[in-house]
């Protein structure tokens, strides 16, 4: 076994040593941009790819700077801190592995029955290597002369450079220090070739006896295990072989780590972050914590350098019944929030749900400073995914909304706080571009970042009003959101005005505050787009991921009907909130005035007729209302006769109102759904 090194060595070969630098940097670059594998014999791209790379950066580039250097994205995602710390501590291989006890039984082969096929292996693999070689260095080549040809992809090469060398030398001049040293140190093993009896016997030891030394050597096969591939060296390749014995060591120790450690301290499956204080407090947390602490440190690495779905679904499934223990980890489970809210933000259904489970968990679990960790970094995640949308993500960014608002009424003085920060913050852009009426400001606003925000915070009250005082957030989130339907005039701009009357809608209805909407729409019904008869153009439009309607669709049959049934269906949500009140008359009175003047002015039959059903149905429930209140005898005044008013009718559903917007809400979720198809 090799001698363990002192703490003043490992710290120099960790600040200094060229092959640690290089596994934190490959480490890092790994989990910012996630890539799918790359097969054998293919090289880094043609030189029409790297033309295209270079010229989609350049327009993204230009236009940053035409929108005065700072994008929506930077001022919103920042909000709540700067940028991320460093967390790699934790997770770098500077301390070396857990080293085997030479006393557990260890089984080889017999016979290498494979050994000719596994040279033939070997010599392919040498042969491909030598191939992708002669590649990279053809690539490097087209890559040379594109620099000559192009310029402008020339300084940004440079400038790319320029920021490696900048984070290099922050890592080099770091302070950073990983002070964890295991009980018998860090040793080098046999190099012995793990084989599936001995996998076998070592599993079957933990299970009888956790405390004895095969679940050491386990976990150090686990680690070479999660290691293996990017950052594999010739002693991972040598001991790990077969596929067979790569899968036993990840299966085992992923299915049953936490088991084993409970059962080695002596805890229940219901270990809460109260009783863990308990626990790191008796003698057996002194041989275990290594243990686990390594266990963590390897699953989170494989988190990084897996990018099958399935398997990172899988992982985290697994990882979830140890998040208490993370919680004795700071640094690691800071990693583990960092992976888990990048997953939750970019994967799909089942990986996504996955994802946020872990970050639930952590953040009902773990101690207040892992609560704020994960509201700031799920928001920042939240804002960075929602700035494109499209019919393809639309069910992800409702998923997104309503995991963080599930998220945020954990902590509701905490989450207040935020949601009123990022309003006020929302208000201010929204004066600057009222008052200088820049493109580039309206740009900040007019963008699917902006919008999403404010619907999170719409949700996020409509879901926690009830137990809660919102009156000064309800306020302010009214007034931005009327302010932005204002701002933007024009039919073009119609899809972004019916979002802020939905958004507002259900405000109104959440919280049983009268917002008037109907001029928002009837102004959307005035344009002469509307009143004509136009061509189809045989494009569906769906206006759930619209903000601005395409010049050349502006005139289309599509438009108009999308148009016309929106209003109807948001103006039949604002009269069903209100039809049992006994001021539904008097609100009804103008609405119906203009509702007539648009169905005599359009000329289109199918426009009409959704029109008059909707006049009908209006003018029915006046008239109803009108005879109930004329056989009350109470005053205006008595307030709580006035709330009861009608309350034995409205806790049915038979009235002719309510099931004509029950129809209503059915069609609209028919002619969503066509519209993704």
């Amino acid at each position: 076994m090799a001698k363990k090194l002192g703490k003043k060595a490992r710290k120099f070969a960790k600040k200094n040593l060229q092959s640690v630098l290089k596994r934190r940097r490959k480490l890092k670059s790994t989990f910012k941009r996630r890539a799918p594998p790359r097969r054998v014999g293919q090289g880094d791209g043609s030189q029409e790819d790297e033309k295209m790379k270079a010229e989609q950066n350049i327009e993204e580039n230009a236009e940053a700077v035409s929108l005065g250097g700072s994008a929506s994205v930077d001022y919103l995602e920042n909000l709540f801190g700067g940028d991320d710390e460093d967390l790699d501590e934790d997770v770098s291989e500077s301390d070396g592995y857990l080293s085997e006890d030479p006393d557990c039984p260890y089984i080889s082969e017999s016979e290498r029955e494979n050994d000719s096929s596994e040279e033939s292996g070997q010599k392919d693999l040498t042969r491909k290597n030598k191939e992708i070689v002669l590649e990279l260095v053809e690539q490097k080549k087209k890559l040379d002369s594109l620099i000559e040809k192009e310029p402008d992809f020339s300084s940004f090469l440079e400038k790319c450079r320029h920021d490696m060398e900048i984070s290099r030398r922050e890592e080099l001049y770091s302070d950073e220090e990983d002070d964890t040293s295991f009980p018998d140190g860090v040793g080098d093993t046999d190099n012995k070739v793990l084989t599936s009896p001995t996998i076998d016997v070592w599993c079957w030891l933990v299970k009888e006896e956790p405390n004895g030394p095969a679940l050491r050597n386990l976990l150090s096969g686990f680690q070479f295990a999660c290691r293996y591939g990017i950052d594999s060296d010739e002693v991972m390749a040598g001991r790990i072989q077969s596929r067979e014995v790569f899968s036993k060591i990840l299966m085992f120790l992923l299915c049953e780590a936490d088991g084993i450690f409970r059962r080695m301290l002596g805890i229940s499956d219901s270990l809460s972050k109260v009783n863990l204080l308990k626990v790191k407090n008796k003698p057996e947390w002194k041989t275990a914590s290594p243990l686990i602490k390594s266990y963590l440190r390897s699953s989170l690495y494989l988190l990084n350098q897996v990018t099958d779905n399935q398997i990172l679904n899988f992982v985290l499934s697994q990882l979830r019944a140890s998040v208490v223990f993370f919680s004795a980890f700071p640094s690691i489970a800071r990693r583990l929030i960092k992976i888990s809210v990048h997953l939750w933000a970019t994967g799909d259904q089942s990986l996504s749900s996955s994802s946020f489970l872990i970050i639930h968990d952590i953040a009902s679990q773990s101690p207040s400073d892992y609560v704020d960790m994960c509201l700031t970094k799920t928001y920042k995640s939240f804002i960075a995914s929602s700035k494109f949308v499209d019919d393809t993500n639309l069910k992800h960014i409702d998923f997104l909304v309503n995991s963080l608002v599930e998220l945020y009424s954990l902590e509701i003085e905490k989450s207040y706080e935020r949601a009123l920060t990022s309003l006020q913050q929302l208000a201010s852009i929204l004066r600057q571009a009222y008052k200088t009426k820049k493109k580039e400001e309206l740009r900040k606003i007019h963008n699917w970042q902006y919008i999403n925000c404010l619907k999170l915070w719409v949700k996020f009250i409509t879901c926690n009003f009830r137990d809660n005082d919102f009156q000064q957030l309800i306020v302010c989130l009214i007034q931005v959101i009327t302010a932005v339907a204002h701002l933007f005039h024009g039919p073009r701009y119609l899809p972004l005005r019916l979002k802020c009357v939905q958004m507002l809608n259900e405000l109104s209805l959440s919280c049983g505050v009268f917002i008037p909407i109907a001029s928002l729409l009837f102004d959307s019904l005035d344009y002469r787009e509307l009143s004509s008869m136009n061509e189809a153009s045989g494009i569906r439009m769906n206006f759930p991921s619209l903000l601005k309607v395409p010049k050349q669709l502006l005139k289309s049959q599509e438009f108009q009907t999308e148009c016309i049934l929106s209003v109807v269906e948001l103006l039949s949500a604002h009269f069903g909130q209100w039809s049992y009140h006994i001021s539904f008359p008097e609100l009804a009175t103008i609405p119906l005035i203009l509702l007539k003047r648009f169905y005599a002015k359009t000329s289109i039959e199918g426009l009409r007729r959704p029109v008059k059903r909707l006049i009908d149905q209006v003018e029915q429930n006046r008239d109803f209302i009108q005879r109930k209140r004329d056989e009350v005898s109470f005053s205006p005044n008595d307030q709580q006769s006035v709330e009861s008013f009608l309350q034995f009718e409205k806790s049915g559903s038979n009235a002719s109102f309510t099931q004509y917007y029950a129809s209503i809400l059915q069609s609209s979720r028919a002619r969503n759904t066509v519209g993704l198809k």
